[in-house]
């Protein structure tokens, strides 16, 4: 039974400052100046703009009150608990989450982390205890986020904290608001019952793991297939390397259509979110398409691309590649870990394995308007600026490298130090000057992710050391610059130190900025929700990038938890930022014409 509203935007933009508080008492704990802060943005166009003002004020607050509201807060399973002298809020809160039928076990543990962190930073842990979904944590859940929080930095764990303040004041003005996130939950439900299936080796403990063409992967696009039917796509289909396809016409079905989508595959140990989000969003959007009756003027094609990441073979974004006409002949003949060529696994799983049948799958860019795509950020700006939602500006261009220093390996007791020749502070000193350089200068990143000293040994001075570069800009006039100087640099470093230095280029891939009117379209969709327009590069590939060598493309962006967190398990966002990213969905298409 649905509890009725006990606010309105009306209400709340007709209001005083002093009847505003009253109406949002209760919101954030024992914090009245929050809401006299926000009163003054009044009139709020919608509920998100309203939850944005007092997420503004409290960042505007400073640190003294920003500290003073995270005390505000009662401990979980605390003393207040237990006196029974928690706000009505709190009281329900910790209640639905089942800490007042703890076990013994249970409350002694929560008592104890309750001190440890207390004595680690100042103030009590908060936890959204309802959590992303908004139904609520277990306590299982709750007491291992306390266990893996209280070994944050203090700074990283304050933001955090308010970061909960904030989730826990949107619930409850969703309840306040009689508001549910329907489409949110159900994109949600979507994700958690594919984030079932999971390889062999990795389902037994518990972690997401579906690669190309494995039985999870065949799985997940028979789940994805069938749902798309139930959502009301008029065709469904399965293509010949595997991507789950779903039409919505037009209301000419011969006119234009709009691409999106993204992929079902995923890394090893991998989160829920990464690819899965940009296919559920559109398939969200196409089941309130079709409830509502309504047919636009283009059609909407919705594709679940088998493939992405490159894990089982080394063809990374092999399902788009298709699409765009770009699949390389030579990826039939790759094979995985256990000797299987990527032939026989499509034959396995039904497929063609046929490269006529698979250039037939290329598209016409004629027929299409453009390609869009919903993404998780899978980085930590959005979380940080406490936005759910942000436009991207391009993907970044990349390039990598496998090195090797090679110098000569000595008696660590017995080789004085000006007479060294060693390879692995030669590697060192350049990943040092990669971090210098890519901070030097806005949007540039540099990672030397791998560094390896082959039998080395702890009193042998280093006569090899291997080494990763992997180099990212959001152009390539500032990738290849960024290139450059740190290829010169490895050279001086070999030359100065004595030493031999060998560069592989592995990869290379081109800046894919977005198309100036669909990026446009995104950040209007974004402003019509009551949300500032923020703008961001793509640090990390995506299929708009393959998508972007034939036709127009954009991204949106939706904020990710845990600090943004991304091809882990703790990868998280809410319901509340996914109905977000369907409503702009839904408004992105509505711009482009008439119901």
């Amino acid at each position: 039974m649905t509890t009725p509203p006990s606010l309105s935007l009306e209400a709340i933009n007709a209001a005083d400052q002093a009847a505003f508080v009253r109406l949002l008492d209760g919101t954030y704990e024992h914090s009245p100046w929050i809401a006299e802060a926000a009163w003054a943005k009044r009139p709020f166009a919608t509920l998100p703009a309203l939850k944005q003002a007092l997420v503004q004020a409290v960042r505007e607050g400073g640190r003294e009150r920003q500290l003073a509201l995270i005390r505000a807060h009662p401990e979980l399973a605390g003393k207040a608990m237990v006196a029974r002298s928690l706000t009505a809020e709190s009281t329900h809160e910790q209640g639905a989450a089942g800490l007042t039928h703890c076990t013994p076990e249970e409350f002694d543990r929560l008592q104890r982390l309750n001190a440890d962190y207390n004595a680690r930073f100042g103030w009590p842990f908060i936890l959204a205890v309802r959590g992303a979904r908004g139904t609520g944590l277990s306590r299982r859940q709750i007491i291992e986020t306390f266990e893996r929080r209280l070994a944050a930095h203090p700074d990283v764990e304050f933001a955090e904290c308010l970061r909960n303040i904030h989730r826990i004041a949107e619930i409850r003005l969703n309840d306040k608001f009689g508001v549910v996130p329907g489409l949110g939950q159900r994109v949600w439900d979507w994700a958690e019952e594919l984030a079932t299936h999971s390889d062999p080796g990795y389902a037994e403990q518990g972690q997401l793991t579906v690669t190309y063409l494995t039985e999870a992967h065949r799985t997940v696009a028979r789940r994805l297939q069938w749902w798309m039917k139930e959502c009301g796509f008029d065709e469904v289909s399965l293509d010949a390397v595997g991507n789950v396809v779903g039409v919505y016409h037009g209301a000419d079905p011969a006119a234009p259509r709009l691409l999106t989508g993204s992929h079902y595959d995923t890394v090893r140990n991998a989160g829920r979110y990464d690819g899965r989000l940009g296919i559920l969003v559109p398939m969200a959007v196409v089941g309130e398409l079709r409830a509502a009756g309504r047919r636009l003027p283009f059609g909407l094609e919705v594709v679940g691309f088998a493939e992405e990441e490159g894990q089982r073979y080394k063809a990374t974004f092999l399902g788009s590649s298709a699409l765009t006409g770009h699949f390389d002949p030579a990826w039939l003949g790759q094979v995985d870990a256990d000797g299987v060529a990527m032939r026989d696994a499509m034959t396995a799983a039904g497929l063609p394995a046929d490269l006529d049948a698979i250039r037939a799958l290329r598209r016409d860019p004629s027929r299409y308007v453009g390609f869009v795509e919903v993404h998780i950020e899978q980085g930590p700006v959005l979380n940080e600026i406490d936005l759910p939602l942000g436009v991207v500006t391009s993907i970044n261009g990349s390039v990598r490298y496998l090195g090797e220093m090679t110098g000569v390996a000595s008696h660590a007791g017995t080789t004085p130090m000006d007479r060294r020749r060693d390879a692995a502070t030669a590697a060192a000193e350049l990943a040092l000057f990669v971090e210098r350089r890519a901070a030097a200068e806005p949007d540039l990143v540099g990672t030397v992710g791998m560094l390896d000293v082959p039998g080395g040994s702890i009193n042998v001075v280093p006569g090899r050391c291997r080494f990763s570069l992997d180099l990212r800009a959001t152009t390539n006039a500032a990738r290849d610059r960024l290139e450059a100087d740190v290829l010169a640099e490895a050279e001086r470093i070999a030359q100065r130190r004595g030493l031999r230095c060998s560069l592989e280029r592995t990869m290379q891939a081109s800046a894919a900025p977005s198309d100036p009117a669909w990026e446009g379209r995104w950040a209007q969709a974004v402003a019509s929700l009551g949300l500032p327009v923020f703008r961001l590069p793509s640090g990390a590939g995506h299929d708009a990038m393959k998508l972007h060598e034939v036709m127009p493309q954009a991204m949106l962006f939706v904020r990710g938890e845990n600090a943004g967190i991304s091809h882990n398990p703790l990868e998280s966002t809410t319901v509340d930022d996914m109905q977000l990213a369907v409503e702009a969905f839904q408004r992105l298409l509505d711009a482009l014409g008439p119901a």
